[in-house]
């Protein structure tokens, strides 16, 4: 600690300057009382106690005038810190797979690594897979960790210990990982001593690898589940592999390991005939000698959809924009396309009566002819989404009628002819507007020569060029606020573009994602539910917490809280667990802990006005069994690790080479410096010492008799 000025140092001699000519001034002594004799005082008081006062004076406001220069504390705190090393310890159940015997002979061993560091004066922590251990008996840790992310934990130790002084991380692990990357491709500011746990040799084991199969299908349709099977020890032998659903044995194959092949596919073929999310179970029937059967069995989640959107494309004749869109909408396996066709045969022309849609598509109709009067008639009466394509033959008359999106004054048998540009104001769909640059080089559309007016709502999508000159005409706006959400393409060729597209790049995309966009956005169904409950994923894994997430409304659609809601979630098995919970503003949330594997279905309640809303839904808890895939340790890479970054690869029984290779280099502890500058003036202590002294000398002085 030293003080430090912030004016120069002769200042001290002019405030103790002040202070004496203040306390001279003060006390000085009387003429009329020096002429009294020897004995005489001043102002009433002896000689002592004038001298007393006069320098409690001059302390004090000398004090004060010091305080005037500002002057400065300096503080210097130095802190030892002590060299650390971090015992990583990988925890998961691959490591345990070799022989708990074996492993607790491995963790006596570091127990003993730890206490021999710490009594060298090292600084010793411990790291597991999500946890801190710091006085716990490494012997008690449990290897029951089903993933292995050796990067995450090197990375998360490097950003705990950031700044501190860590010189070195001991890795206890086999060398499997399975998730995350490798972590040799990290760069750490420490040396990793690695310490290879597990056996090198791979097992004699069958591994069901993987299994490849839709994540959706359609109620009656058939789909394919296939199997990736690899075998170690059992080359010129046969294995059976089985699917089931439910219990119920749905086919099996037998597979044959030839001797230069550990590699083998089977593919079965499966119905979907139920709806919601199905079970299947793909199984490797078990040999005699496997290493383990815990990776023989692996679990598929199919999620089975009742019917696709049905979409009718109602055009007035052939044409090849209707080929154009039927080719677009085929792309997407949601839609069930019914195609149409009116001045066609009878068969041809009309839709199934009883049939309804998700979607119409109506090319050049209303017609100039009135053909499709009664059958527009009966389309309209119902809210359907409807997309309008216009040509040659469209009527603007009913069309106009028909249509929220714009109002086209045309003039009888013309057109333009017009390019498509991009309006970057439309914000309602993710398109790149880099991509859509392309539609300049495209051939020109056919579009109404008129006038056009949008109407309230409306949003363009791509405005009409005419030439080199940018129009505010739309060519394809859509209106998604109407009771019927609807689109307008206002132009024939879309053909064209689409053979222009390919001609270009080879690929026809650019001009699809558009159209199938603006499809699914006036398709879309709005949710008026008023009790919405949801799992925040489709998909859990074991051990993990399973989150609801809960939005309820009143009849103006504005959000509720404090309303008990009611949660039943029912297994494959048909056991129903029931839930009860509050949603709050602060907390819409609710957790469900260690759910088993399988299928889910759950149905919420709330009960608002006396009314009972519900909303029901499903999800799956999935079991991992990476770690049981691999049981083969990978010393080479905790070797490669080990040399990357500075260490050493050591056996589990060479811990007391590790030891002496830990304490032998010299490890200086680190000081580290902190420096605080603090005014004098605002130590708060220092101003009820110049009060006190005031007063003191203030009291003595009136005691006595002065003023």
């Amino acid at each position: 600690m030293n003080f430090i000025f912030q004016s120069s140092p002769w200042w001290i001699l002019v405030c103790l300057l002040v202070g004496a000519i203040y306390a001279f001034a003060m006390y000085q002594p009387l003429p009329r009382l020096a002429r009294a004799g020897d004995g005489a005082s001043v102002g009433g008081f002896d000689k002592r106690t004038t001298y007393g006062l006069a320098a409690l004076r001059f302390i004090v406001v000398s004090f004060l005038c010091f305080l005037l220069l500002d002057p400065l504390i300096r503080n210097v705190r130095t802190l030892t810190e002590k060299p650390k090393v971090v015992l990583a310890v990988d925890n998961s159940e691959s490591v345990a797979a070799a022989g708990r015997p074996v492993l607790n002979k491995a963790l006596e061993n570091l127990q003993a690594l730890r206490q021999q560091l710490t009594d060298k004066g090292l600084d010793v922590s411990v790291r597991t897979f999500g946890d801190t251990i710091t006085d716990a008996d490494l012997t008690q840790i449990p290897f029951t960790q089903r993933t292995s992310n050796l990067s995450g934990l090197l990375s998360g130790i490097r950003s705990d210990y950031e700044g501190r002084n860590l010189t070195d991380v001991v890795l206890i692990s086999d060398g499997i990982f399975n998730q995350g990357l490798s972590p040799t491709f990290g760069q750490y500011p420490f040396a990793v001593q690695a310490v290879g746990l597990g056996d090198t040799v791979a097992k004699k084991d069958i591994q069901l690898k993987g299994i490849v199969a839709n994540r959706i299908a359609y109620l009656g349709n058939q789909f394919p589940v296939q199997a990736e099977i690899v075998s170690n020890g059992f080359q010129g032998r046969s294995a059976t592999v089985v699917l089931r659903q439910n219990g119920r044995e749905l086919g099996r194959q037998s597979v044959t390991f030839n001797k230069n092949d550990t590699f083998n596919q089977v593919t079965f073929q499966a119905t979907a005939t139920q709806k919601g999310v199905q079970h299947y179970v793909v199984e490797v029937l078990p040999q005699a000698g496997e290493f383990s059967t815990r990776n023989n069995r692996q679990d598929v989640y199919l999620d089975v959809i009742d019917g696709k959107e049905k979409v009718l494309l109602l055009a007035l004749a052939p044409h090849p924009d209707v080929k154009a869109l039927r080719n677009i909408l085929e792309k997407n396996q949601n839609y069930e396309l019914d195609v149409r066709i009116l001045t066609g045969t009878p068969a041809e022309a009309t839709p199934p009566a009883d049939k309804t849609y998700d979607l119409i598509i109506l090319h050049q109709i209303p017609d100039n002819g009135g053909v499709s009067s009664a059958v527009l008639q009966k389309y309209l009466a119902k809210n359907t989404p409807i997309l309008f394509v216009l040509g040659n033959q469209s009527s603007m008359g009913p069309f106009n009628t028909s249509n929220s999106v714009v109002q086209i004054v045309a003039q009888p048998n013309q057109s333009d002819k017009v390019t498509g540009v991009f309006n970057t104001d439309f914000k309602q769909l993710n398109l790149d507007p880099a991509k859509l640059e392309i539609f300049s080089k495209f051939p020109p559309m056919l579009a109404p020569y008129g006038e056009f007016r949008l109407q309230p709502g409306s949003e363009v999508v791509l405005w009409q060029q005419v030439g080199s000159v940018r129009t505010t005409k739309p060519l394809l706006a859509l209106n998604i606020t109407s009771p019927r959400k609807t689109a307008v393409l206002a132009g024939e060729g879309l053909w064209s573009w689409r053979l222009e597209e390919y001609a270009l790049t080879d690929k026809q995309e650019i001009v699809d994602e558009l159209i199938q966009k603006v499809i699914q956005l006036i398709s879309v169904k709005e949710d008026r539910r008023k009790l919405r409950v949801y799992p925040i994923r489709n998909e859990f894994i074991t051990g993990e917490k399973v989150i609801f997430e809960t939005e309820l409304y009143n009849d103006i659609y504005e959000r509720l809280y404090g309303q008990p809601v009611r949660l039943e979630i029912t297994d494959e098995k048909g056991l129903t667990r029931s839930y009860n919970y509050t949603p709050t503003e602060s907390n819409s949330r609710f957790e469900i802990s260690r759910l088993p594997e399988g299928a889910y279905r759950f149905r919420a309640s709330v009960s608002i006005n006396n009314k009972t809303e519900q909303s029901s839904g499903q999800f799956v808890v999935r079991e991992l069994q990476l770690e049981a895939l691999n049981t083969t340790a990978d010393h080479g890479m905790l070797r490669q690790l080990a040399q990357q970054t500075g260490g050493q690869f050591y056996k589990a029984s060479q811990t007391d080479e590790l030891v002496k290779n830990l304490t032998s280099r010299s490890r200086p502890a680190r000081l580290s410096s902190t420096e605080e500058m603090n005014e004098i003036i605002n130590w708060r202590w220092l101003f009820f010492v110049v009060l006190t002294l005031a007063a003191v000398e203030w009291g003595l002085r009136k005691f006595y008799g002065g003023y």
